[in-house]
């Protein structure tokens, strides 16, 4: 359920900003345009690119009914290598397919009483198609999805490894920018759904069913693309509006993303699992000023959230879940100005979380507290009027450790746990002149 949860917010969330887009274009006839160069976003692409993100793994079993854990997390880095083929529709739709090969090392880590053990993606890729819409003759939105493969890894100091593989889907969303007569840039996130993988433990001779694996991963990627031909000009020369960075905005956001806690128990052998994964959407309410410097702008920001994000454990006849419910960042930007209206930029600064223990009734509230920590991130952002922009923003969270000792009436450190978030957002702004 919670796949199909992921998909279509995103799905609908991308929707609508290509929607707004074309308001913002009606609007554009009553504000000051810019002449703007041709770029041809028809032809064959390369590109590469490096990325971030998280995934969770679902475990369950057929002999064990009504059990399951959502789930075990990871978290790390990618490099990917992409070609692709785009066709103009019209002087603002385009539709084309792509071919992605990508190695990494997302993984989940455990070391207890000796024993080191971790479960890494390794190497994959995808296959798919996107279609998008020109918020400007040089920058575009678009949606993507297809198909995805990927090799995991389990190694141990204790002489068991596995490989194996699964496939399922992935669905997207990005931004795309030229920044001179070939090369463009992107941002890019990717909600990728394998299918379930119930013969991971044949070679020790236990049935099928006995361990099921659902795994998921969220991904955040900036990129360049070169495009062969695009000097030559194209259907997608016409004006885009004037933007001046400087003022006050109020803006929202739909996102999606994933939750990792490392979880530390020294007196049971020296335990560390990096972690605990969880996954869910949120919506984003933010205030902020920027000042246009010319080719660069600063500013600073103030956003609130309410997040679905959870980890769950499923048992018979009820459920116990670890939410991260609400929290607010204070950040400050600065960005670099890409072509005539849009931005690309890096931020950074302080995140509040509050964090909900609870199972279901008549248990209820078990626990809950705050933590605080840090952001950073960066993202496009692409003016589509003289007053409203629209982005894809990525960030980082990691959070201070919580330690549950005294909760449970133990000694000082003896569980604690420290969060981390990959969360990815698509949002809009409304700047008052």
């Amino acid at each position: 359920m919670i796949n199909k949860r992921f998909a279509k917010s995103l799905l609908l969330g991308a929707v609508s900003v290509l929607a707004l887009g074309s308001v913002s274009h009606a609007a554009d006839a009553l504000v000051p345009v810019v002449e703007t160069s041709a770029f041809n976003w028809s032809g064959i692409y390369v590109g590469f690119g490096v990325g971030a993100g998280a995934n969770v793994h679902e475990l369950s079993s057929d002999f064990l009914p009504g059990f399951s854990l959502n789930g075990i997390g990871g978290e790390g880095v990618y490099g990917e290598l992409t070609v692709g083929y785009d066709y103009m529709v019209s002087p603002r739709f385009l539709i084309g397919g792509l071919l992605d090969a990508h190695i990494g090392n997302i993984e989940t880590t455990l070391d207890v009483a000796g024993l080191e053990a971790s479960v890494r993606e390794t190497y994959g890729f995808d296959a798919g198609l996107r279609a998008g819409y020109l918020f400007t003759p040089n920058t575009l939105g678009y949606v993507l999805g297809g198909y995805s493969w990927q090799k995991y890894k389990l190694d141990t100091n204790a002489g068991i490894d596995l490989d194996w593989d699964q496939s399922g889907y992935f669905v997207g969303a990005g931004v795309e920018t030229a920044i001179n007569s070939n090369w463009t840039i992107k941002t890019e996130y990717r909600y990728t759904r394998f299918g379930t993988n119930d013969d991971l433990l044949s070679d020790f001779g236990a049935p099928d069913g006995t361990l099921n694996l659902d795994t998921s991963r969220h991904t955040f990627q900036v990129g360049a693309n070169y495009r062969f031909g695009a000097q030559n000009g194209g259907v997608a020369s016409f004006e885009a509006p004037a933007y001046n960075w400087t003022g006050f905005y109020v803006g929202g956001a739909a996102g999606a993303g994933a939750s990792v806690h490392q979880i530390e128990v020294p007196p049971l052998g020296g335990l560390e699992f990096n972690g605990l994964g969880g996954e869910g959407v949120f919506g984003e309410l933010n205030v902020g000023y920027d000042h246009d410097f010319g080719s660069w702008v600063a500013g600073v920001m103030v956003d609130a959230r309410y997040s679905g994000m959870t980890s769950e454990l499923e048992v018979p006849g009820g459920s116990i879940n670890l939410d991260t419910d609400y929290g607010f960042d204070v950040l400050a930007r600065v960005g670099m100005k890409v072509n005539e209206s849009t931005l690309a930029y890096v931020l950074g600064g302080y995140s509040w979380q509050h964090f909900d223990l609870k199972a279901s009734s008549p248990v209820g509230d078990i626990l809950d507290w705050d933590s605080s920590g840090f952001s950073v991130g960066g993202g496009l952002e692409t003016a589509m009027s003289s007053n409203v922009t629209v982005g894809l923003e990525y960030r980082y969270s990691q959070f201070s450790e919580k330690d549950f000792s005294s909760d449970l009436g133990l000694p000082d450190d003896t569980l604690t746990s420290t969060p981390s978030f990959h969360t990815v957002r698509i949002g809009a702004k409304y700047k008052f002149n």
